[in-house]
């Protein structure tokens, strides 16, 4: 009796043209949700996003699985075949609301008109190399320093102290961005490096409330849209993905309030 091969698991050209593409396909899916946990978005938005990207390309089923450290996408195609990738999250403590609009923008385009493959990959690859201005984000981080302590009853001195800590500390978190392993240490060192700048500014002109600029600092530092996700994620169902941003969130705010006590205990130790 003879042997017949299906063009679906054969080694024929067919079948490797459809295999590579599908492959494709599922690799700049993964690329689009790694860049959307990257800029901030909930993980509701990432599953729906790859679930309606994916059956505009011609999945019949799309089975999604998102936490904040991981990917797992399942294409189900209507001939039958199944293809599965899995991304490992890493950079996922940031928040970019323009790369989230320039995907949300991509991904609606695709829906409506799918792209090819190669030109969807262009695209991302794109949006991935789109620099952003430095200066918005000195200007944000400084107009936020002096806003919040201008709120808590600080003084005109305490606020243009509090801009000019903004912008210094801006630039050194632009800094210890790239060196430090994870956004506990980054919040931590930071916490410390700013409360020891402080306390050293307060120390050199006595006129001014250290409580009223601290917390214009501190709110450079506090991770309120990453918490703001995780209690979206719990309550849209997403409930280990919610509770596992909810502790990392905690753990950034622990690291930040410790970075701060150590900082100023070491100032009460030197004065």
């Amino acid at each position: 009796m003879g042997l017949t091969t299906s063009p679906l698991v054969s080694g024929g050209q067919w079948t490797d043209d459809h295999s590579a593409r599908h492959a494709s396909l599922l690799h700049r899916l993964l690329d689009i949700g790694e860049l959307l946990m990257a800029s901030g978005a909930e993980v509701n938005r990432v599953e729906d996003t790859l679930t309606r990207m994916g059956k505009a390309y011609g999945a019949s089923h799309m089975n999604v699985f998102v936490i904040t450290t991981s990917i797992v996408v399942t294409m189900i195609f209507p001939d039958g075949t199944e293809r599965t990738q899995t991304r490992r999250i890493r950079n996922g403590g940031s928040t970019d609301f323009t790369l989230l609009e320039d995907l949300n923008a991509l991904s609606r385009r695709c829906c409506a008109n799918p792209l090819p493959v190669e030109d969807l990959k262009e695209k991302i690859e794109e949006i991935r190399a789109r620099k952003h201005s430095d200066l918005l984000y000195y200007v944000g981080n400084v107009v936020g320093a002096g806003s919040f302590t201008a709120f808590f009853a600080g003084t005109l001195p305490d606020i243009i102290a509090a801009s000019i800590l903004g912008l210094l500390v801006s630039a050194m978190r632009k800094r210890l961005g790239k060196i430090t392993p994870t956004p506990v240490i980054d919040n931590f060192v930071g916490s410390f490096l700013t409360g020891c700048l402080l306390g050293g500014t307060v120390q050199a002109l006595p006129f001014l409330h250290m409580d009223a600029i601290i917390i214009g600092e501190v709110m450079l530092f506090v991770p309120g849209i990453a918490m703001t996700n995780a209690v979206r994620d719990v309550l849209s169902g997403d409930t280990m993905a919610g509770m596992m941003r909810l502790l990392e969130s905690l753990l950034w705010t622990v690291a930040l309030a410790c970075g701060f006590m150590a900082s100023l205990a070491l100032i009460n130790m030197l004065s």
